[in-house]
């Protein structure tokens, strides 16, 4: 493994505090402010160390509620809801500050066999054929309003490979496009046999790119030209498959719809062999700077 990736890793591995309360580290990201994937997979990764052994995530549901402070740690208290012969579930709020910043309910499920079916997976070109994040930042570099944006971006996403099928959002601004955006991604570096970890890992990128379609539709540059602003509200996720997250996976982000200050992006994520692992839905503010 790289540096980049040693460093999320380590991220988040959040410290026990007690029996059901655990602590994490922060970091700055793009914007001025804890990067919401993070705390995701934090709050996660607090839940599954609760959980009966065997049993994987299966199901998160989760609120941004305040912006975090990467300048301090943040506490994690999860709640055992329940654990039942099939299911369990639990709920975690992070905390900093004395207030709550961010709370998820998660469900994990043990094995069974059932009915299967799938949508099929888009037909689109093969990650090695793509610009890689630093090639297409370079090509677009004229693009970037915002100070130091590209080289922010370009830390934020170190320890992963994320290449853009078509032209990422700040590529044409002011000319709207169709409301889709693929990326293959994966985290740069083998990783141990740890399902809950790569689980966790593609929490942590799902949060990066889900809204660029609603920039797509209205022709919005995004974060880095400074014709929007926003963050995330709420992120939902449904792991149907088993996956790996330091081998490729597709992720297929549509939006169906923005109003009242808010876009709403949703999203699919098949294995390379065409295996659908994941279903994603988020909401976020998305402003028009006034």
């Amino acid at each position: 493994m790289g540096e980049a990736l040693d460093d999320l890793l380590d991220l988040l591995d959040v410290e026990r505090a007690g029996e059901d309360t655990f602590r994490g580290r922060s970091r700055g990201a793009v914007a001025p402010r804890v990067f919401g994937g993070q705390v995701v997979a934090q709050a996660l990764v607090a839940a599954g160390r609760t959980v009966p052994e065997g049993r994987a995530a299966h199901s998160l549901h989760a609120y941004f509620l305040r912006a975090g402070d990467p300048d301090a740690p943040i506490a994690y208290a999860v709640e055992r809801i329940r654990d039942g012969r099939s299911f369990t579930n639990r709920r975690v709020v992070a905390v900093q500050h004395g207030k709550p910043i961010f709370h998820l309910s998660a469900s994990f499920q043990a094995y069974e066999e059932g009915l299967d079916h799938q949508a099929g997976m888009p037909s689109v070109p093969g990650p090695e054929t793509l610009l890689t994040t630093r090639e297409s930042l370079a090509r677009h570099a004229d693009r970037f309003t915002v100070p130091d944006f590209a080289e922010r971006l370009l830390e934020a996403r170190a320890a992963v490979d994320l290449r853009y099928v078509g032209e990422p959002p700040y590529a044409a601004p002011g000319e709207p496009r169709a409301p889709r955006s693929r990326v293959w991604f994966r985290v740069d570096g083998e990783l141990p046999d740890d399902p809950l970890l790569h689980v966790c890992l593609v929490a942590y990128v799902s949060d990066m790119t889900l809204l660029d379609p609603v920039l797509l539709a209205h022709g919005r540059g995004g974060w880095g030209v400074g014709d929007v602003v926003g963050a995330s509200l709420d992120h939902a996720m449904w792991f149907h498959r088993p996956l790996r997250a330091d081998a490729w996976l597709l992720y297929d982000q549509e939006s169906p719809s923005s109003s009242a200050g808010r876009g709403l992006g949703q999203a699919r994520i098949w294995t390379r062999d065409g295996r659908l692992a994941v279903s994603v839905v988020q909401e976020g503010v998305v402003r028009v700077p006034r």
